[in-house]
């Protein structure tokens, strides 16, 4: 439950909060809303397109989330911003490769060079067009008008108009066949959060679920780094072939599983001895196996604290790096 706009400004300071109030959903509907994501998660496992991943590079989400942050949104629409984005480009050019792919049989293929170039001359274009449109979704009382989106690329020496603005927003929406409320990895951990709570972990509400942002945008920032760490965990190598690294896409695109690894390491950090009891819990949750989500949690830390930590910095995980229960390929 969030505060709801439009407010006044001289009252959103004093009834908005951009953490979400937990404890007020009744069972039956938290229930319902677990039933949706998780098969809305397994419905996009199943159908993963090959470049799944390949427009959330670190450069990109610090981009989305530092303007995010200079525009003041919420950790919502950082989120909504980076995936609205993800799923844009790679539409984009799976339409633009469909094209050129017509215009070679018609004899009038173009090179991939100037299928890069269109790319490229709009990137930065879209991406704040993506900004916007998760505005609007999240935080109806403070949009992004094409005013403060103008003056935001100009600074970039951009001589983009607000028709220019209009018409990426429209080719965005028009690509995503206008839809682009796509759930987060943050509404798993929130949804998570408020299950945890009805079945009787009582751990302190506000400062887990800000553990939990704080590392979910880790996550993002360093998301090579720990799916590579939980790679070489899972196939117990550290040089994984092009198909074992092909097949661990669906571990890399798993909202669930993110959810519940950010979870249980922001509980191993606050709270270590409520952990092998959250860990349960999160398993009976999601099906998702406690040997999955200490490793996922040993990778998280291991990025958090740093490779040359000693190894009693991870006591809670034994003395060596938990061994293979994510994934059974080798």
């Amino acid at each position: 439950n969030r505060c709801r706009g439009p407010l006044p400004p001289d009252t959103r300071s004093r009834y908005c909060d951009a953490d979400p109030i937990f404890g007020q959903v009744i069972p039956e509907v938290i229930e319902d809303k677990l039933i949706c994501l998780a098969t809305e998660n397994e419905q996009y496992l199943s159908k993963l397109p090959d470049q799944a991943g390949c427009f959330k590079e670190t450069q990109i989400v610090e981009f989305i989330f530092l303007l995010c942050e200079k525009w003041h949104l919420d950790q919502l629409a950082r989120y909504q911003a980076v995936e609205l984005f993800e799923r844009f480009m790679i539409k984009q050019v799976e339409q633009i490769s469909r094209e050129n792919v017509q215009s070679c049989e018609q004899g009038q293929g173009s090179s991939w060079s100037s299928l890069k170039d269109q790319i490229d001359d709009t990137f930065v274009l879209r991406l704040v067009s993506c900004v916007q449109l998760a505005s609007k979704l999240s935080l109806h009382y403070n949009i992004v008008n094409n005013d403060t989106a103008v003056k935001f690329l100009q600074s970039l020496k951009y001589s983009y108009t607000k028709q220019d603005l209009l018409d990426s927003e429209l080719a965005v929406l028009k690509t995503l066949h206008f839809q682009i409320s796509v759930s987060t990895p943050l509404a798993y951990v929130e949804l998570l959060l408020e299950v945890l709570g009805h079945n009787g972990c009582l751990l302190p509400a506000k400062p887990l679920y800000q553990m939990c942002v704080q590392l979910l945008d880790f996550s993002y920032l360093t998301r090579d780094s720990i799916y590579d760490t939980l790679l070489k965990i899972a196939i117990e190598n550290s040089t994984p072939s092009e198909l074992q690294v092909a097949k661990f896409l669906t571990v890399k695109e798993d909202f669930m599983l993110l959810a519940v690894g950010i979870i249980s390491t922001s509980v191993f950090i606050l709270n270590p001895e409520h952990w092998k009891q959250v860990v349960e819990h999160l398993t009976s949750i999601t099906g998702i196996t406690s040997q999955s989500i200490l490793e996922f949690s040993y990778a998280v830390l291991k990025h958090v604290i740093g490779s040359t930590t000693p190894k009693q910095h991870y006591r809670g995980f034994g003395t060596k790096a938990p061994q293979n229960g994510i994934l059974s390929f080798k």
